[in-house]
């Protein structure tokens, strides 16, 4: 009979009360607040049964997005990406490309990634085999204030893409299945989820966009929180909004001579540097070295990355910067990178490329330590690298996991839903980890990944 919208925490639905009579002369609450509170209360439980051959629809096109959608392919589930990518898949796994007559190429989110769980380095595996990714051996460490780098040994491979970061999210779509069972909408902005008749429907800006048999929520922030408020799912709401997310500022800059980079006796020149102790400044990397150590006569393409306590200082709408905010924190920022690089104040080379770009949403600051969030009676559930982490490992693991869960519900017939409800009431614990993310095995000191109890994702 579709979806029964029941009160929260009970068997069935409660027949309304009789509103309280208002006094006179009190100002009238808006109906549609008082429609929106009572819904945020309600759970939708879907009653009709599952289908033979359903589809998913996956709100999110970043690592855990694609991960879900490849791991429900690999069980015969049809999937429905919706993204918001104006250029191409992948989330934080973002490559910049500009054209000036020079090709500039920045990786300005995830800037490398490591693989501590087999099922991970399986995929990784595959990339490097199709030339898509290679180990990263330049140096990377630490450096302080004043030009002193360290350099961080590790035994654990450090993995780039080839080409940069976004190639490697479209590879994570099998060319085997994406005719057949999973198909890609983008750009595409969903505003609105709706159960009905035991299906849900999707709409963006009040424009339909299909009915499916489960939805998957594999993005984060505010949109997400606004995307569930009103959906019937107030479990999956309330976990969402747990969530706390860092703020960090991105600034690409090309500049036409190498920057004056300390030299380590062991190591030579750094390639990528976690900052210490420098607020506009955490993490900065030369891509034109990293993505093209064969090359001579490029110019350099540096990546630079504040802190999150800058960017939460900094913060606003990222959507529409303005441009005063916009020149202070690249002043800021580079004046971080001289001190940082131990040079005077102003000596630096002015670069002939600049780019800012806010990640007001940038990475999960608390996790549950659980690999997915499902939902059964909503037949809706959450994937994302927060669940147990901040990393790209996390991100892809994630959405396997839930991909796997959710086919697993429906092959069960969505019989026995209590079995499959999972991640719905864990609470939050602290990130541990870099300010632009997790590296698991690159810092044994440091433990780094939250351990889940079921199989476990810039």
């Amino acid at each position: 009979s579709g979806a029964v919208v029941a009160a929260s925490g009970a068997g069935g639905a409660r027949p309304p009360k009789a509103p309280p009579r208002r006094p006179r002369g009190k100002p009238r609450f808006s109906r549609q607040s008082a429609i929106k509170k009572s819904f945020q209360q309600e759970q939708v439980v879907f009653s009709t049964p599952v289908p033979a051959d359903p589809t998913v629809a996956i709100i999110g096109g970043g690592a855990s997005g694609l991960a879900c959608a490849s791991a429900l392919a690999a069980r015969g589930v049809r999937a429905v990406v919706f993204d918001t990518g104006m250029h191409g898949l992948g989330g934080r796994m973002a490559t910049r490309m500009v054209d000036d007559g020079r090709r500039l190429v920045f990786d300005h989110a995830a800037q490398f990634f490591t693989a501590s769980d087999q099922r991970f380095q399986k995929l990784v595996d595959e990339w490097v085999d199709k030339g898509l990714a290679r180990e990263w051996r330049g140096s990377i460490g630490e450096l302080e204030a004043g030009g002193h780098f360290t350099a961080i040994p590790s035994s654990t491979p450090r993995y780039i893409g080839v080409r940069g970061m976004r190639p490697l999210a479209d590879a994570m779509l099998p060319e085997v299945y994406q005719n057949d069972l999973i198909k890609v909408v983008r750009p595409s902005w969903i505003s609105k989820l709706e159960p009905f008749n035991g299906l849900w429907r999707l709409f963006e800006s009040e424009k339909p966009q299909g009915q499916y048999d489960a939805v998957v929520i594999a993005h984060n922030g505010k949109c997400a929180n606004r995307l569930l408020s009103t959906s019937g799912l107030p479990q999956l709401t309330r976990q969402m909004k747990r969530l706390e997310l860092s703020s960090i500022w991105a600034l690409l800059a090309a500049f036409d001579d190498p920057l004056p980079i300390p030299q380590d006796n062991t190591y030579g020149t750094f390639e990528g540097a976690f900052v210490r102790d420098i607020d506009s400044l955490s993490w900065m990397a030369n891509n034109t070295q990293k993505l093209f150590p064969l090359e001579t006569n490029r110019p350099e393409c540096w990546t630079f990355f504040s802190t999150a306590s800058y960017g939460k200082k900094n913060k606003v709408p990222q959507e529409n910067i303005p441009n005063a905010t916009a020149e202070k924190v690249k002043r800021d920022m580079l004046g971080g990178v001289e001190l940082a690089l131990g040079l005077s104040t102003g000596s630096l080379q002015r670069p002939f490329y600049t780019r800012v770009q806010l990640w007001g949403a940038a990475l999960p600051m608390n996790t549950p330590g659980v690999p997915c969030i499902f939902d059964p009676q909503g037949r809706a559930g959450i994937c994302g690298d927060w669940l147990t982490g901040s990393s790209i490992e996390a991100a892809v693991l994630s959405g396997m996991s839930l991909g796997d869960h959710v086919a697993d519900y429906f092959a069960s017939g969505g019989e026995r839903p209590e079995e499959f409800a999972i991640g719905l009431d864990d609470s939050l614990n602290l990130v541990e980890g870099h300010d632009i993310g997790q590296f698991p095995g690159l810092d044994p000191q440091k433990p780094q990944v939250a351990e889940p109890q079921l199989a476990p994702s810039i």
